[in-house]
């Protein structure tokens, strides 16, 4: 799979596109799910440019299909994997030799496994934000029975104001220069470890839609975020700097691309969500992925002329629960849920005016809210190039792995 500049958009034609998906994969019994090639290409390379020249690192969450990293790991201006845990990152190894773990780990199986093998350990980063984590590693293996282990330091990047109070993700208790230093020494003082790198995910900018009229406050709020966070930022890595010559500093995600590019103490972002251009990013103002990947579902039922029923379809989305976190019928248009049922595990009602001409055995497509997120439920992604089926490639479930 190669992933070429486009420069046609024709996803954004849906009277063409999605009848065009059918079509090509008119063989196909649903559920199946769908990467478009041409569409993929495209998000990965305005991604490119909207960083500016900031190298990006690939958040793996958003992706879990090995086949979707190497091709864009292939483009110049990608570089490594940010993994969600270890025993996933031991895994991506194999394939790439920089692989930062996203969350720290408690898993001790999975911590002797890298502490046994220097190769592993060469390639493969832990994140921390405290002692007690580098505690952790030493209870498994001590440091003279061990490879030394590459840690990554993570600030707090959230927004604190005293009107909205903490607005991002409870992640690290690490806030400032002052405590970023202190954390940075210990590091440098215990044996069997080396501070190789510094991350701060702004989930307040990278990850919330600010799209449309009514999202005036959200605009503010993440203009003033990203002003706090660049100079917090800044004194911090300056700070850590000073104790551990730094391989990089990691920062932002898809949402985030622009601002986070702008901060000059960033040397790499991760982004992986705006590969697949989930339903998340269509409230965002100033960008808009394609829709690269989506999955069809089979009609299977008619209650009433004005509901078609298809078979599963409760794909929901992590976070807060709400009707923004369901999956969205796309086509045919018009397609809305039964308030009382909505999104189901084994059957999915829906009506509007295209549920009238709906039959049993027809496809609907749906997209997802969250981009990796589908893959959980896919052994496979139908890969669909100029009207075609082009291959068919595994997802990490596929391939008999579920890490989280």
């Amino acid at each position: 799979m190669q992933l070429s500049p486009q420069t046609e958009r024709p996803w954004r034609e849906s009277s063409s596109w999605w009848p065009g998906l059918t079509e090509a994969t008119a063989e196909l019994d649903p559920p199946y799910g769908t990467i478009s090639v041409e569409a993929l290409a495209a998000n990965a390379h305005d991604m490119l440019q909207r960083a500016q020249g900031t190298t990006i690192r690939v958040a793996s969450k958003s992706v879990r299909v090995r086949a979707v990293l190497d091709a864009v790991l292939a483009l110049p201006g990608y570089r490594g994997i940010l993994a969600y845990t270890l025993p996933e990152a031991l895994w991506l190894a194999d394939i790439c030799d920089d692989v930062v773990v996203g969350y720290p780990t408690a898993d001790r199986a999975a911590i002797a496994q890298l502490a046994a093998d220097e190769r592993l350990a060469s390639r493969v980063t832990l994140m921390i934000d405290s002692v007690e984590q580098l505690d952790l590693v030493d209870a498994v293996v001590p440091p003279d029975a061990r490879a030394t282990i590459r840690v990554c330091l993570e600030l707090d990047a959230s927004f604190r104001n005293p009107i909205l109070g903490h607005v991002g993700v409870r992640r690290s208790p690490v806030r400032d220069a002052a405590a970023a230093s202190a954390l940075a020494a210990a590091i440098d003082r215990r044996p069997g470890f080396r501070l190789v790198g510094m991350m701060a995910y702004e989930a307040q900018i990278a990850g919330v839609g600010n799209r449309g009229p009514g999202k005036v406050a959200i605009r503010a709020m993440q203009r003033a975020s990203a002003a706090e966070l660049r100079e917090r930022r800044g004194a911090a890595v300056a700070a850590v700097r000073e104790i551990a010559p730094l391989e990089f500093v990691n920062g932002g995600g898809t949402g985030s691309l622009e601002s986070t590019h702008a901060d000059p103490s960033v040397t790499e972002i991760a982004a992986g969500s705006g590969l697949f251009g989930p339903l998340l990013f269509d409230g965002y103002e100033h960008f808009r992925p394609a829709p690269a990947a989506a999955f069809a579902l089979s009609v299977v039922r008619r209650p009433t002329p004005e509901i078609a029923t298809v078979l599963g379809g409760g794909w929901i989305a992590s976070g807060p629960p709400g009707d923004d976190r369901l999956p969205r019928p796309v086509w045919p248009e018009g397609l809305a849920y039964l308030p009382r049922e909505a999104a189901g595990e084994v059957q999915t009602p829906v009506r509007g005016e295209a549920a009238r001409n709906l039959r049993v055995g027809d496809r609907v497509w749906f997209r997802h809210v969250k981009a990796g997120e589908i893959s959980e439920h896919l052994d496979e992604f139908v890969l669909v190039e100029d009207g075609r089926i082009l291959d068919r490639i595994p997802t990490y479930r596929g391939e008999g792995k579920v890490f989280l």
